[in-house]
């Protein structure tokens, strides 16, 4: 995705059917937010160089409800791919550029500035 994005906070449900796991309240502020550190594990970064997440709430290796920061760097592009569950974006800063599809292409994308959300439902395809 060709993109001017620095970061889209993922508010992900899991569309499968696996147990869920059991999660308890969740209320953060920013500072806390730049207190969590950085996933190993790498969830939604499409294993790119530059982007990587922070999971602020669930497990997003499991089925369930589960938050993370998505930081992507601007001008990078993420071919069209798809994913287990139903998931929400919303950008926190900057702008992302959205397409949905079984293939990229730079004319179908929507330019979502900050506080623009895209919603993905789960095995559909989508190009960023």
């Amino acid at each position: 995705m060709f993109q001017s994005l620095s970061v889209a906070a993922l508010s992900l449900v899991a569309a499968y059917n696996a147990a869920p796991q059991s999660l308890g309240e969740m209320r953060m502020t920013p500072l806390e937010i730049r207190a969590t550190v950085l996933d190993k594990n790498q969830i939604g970064s499409a294993r790119l160089p530059g982007v990587h997440t922070k999971t602020l709430f669930g497990d997003p290796t499991r089925a369930g409800l589960y938050s993370i920061l998505l930081f992507v760097p601007a001008h990078t592009t993420i071919q069209a791919h798809s994913h287990r569950d139903d998931r929400i974006a919303t950008v926190v800063a900057g702008e992302w550029h959205f397409g949905y599809g079984d293939h990229f292409d730079a004319k179908a994308l929507k330019t979502l500035p900050l506080l623009g959300a895209g919603w993905r439902k789960a095995q559909s395809f989508r190009p960023d």
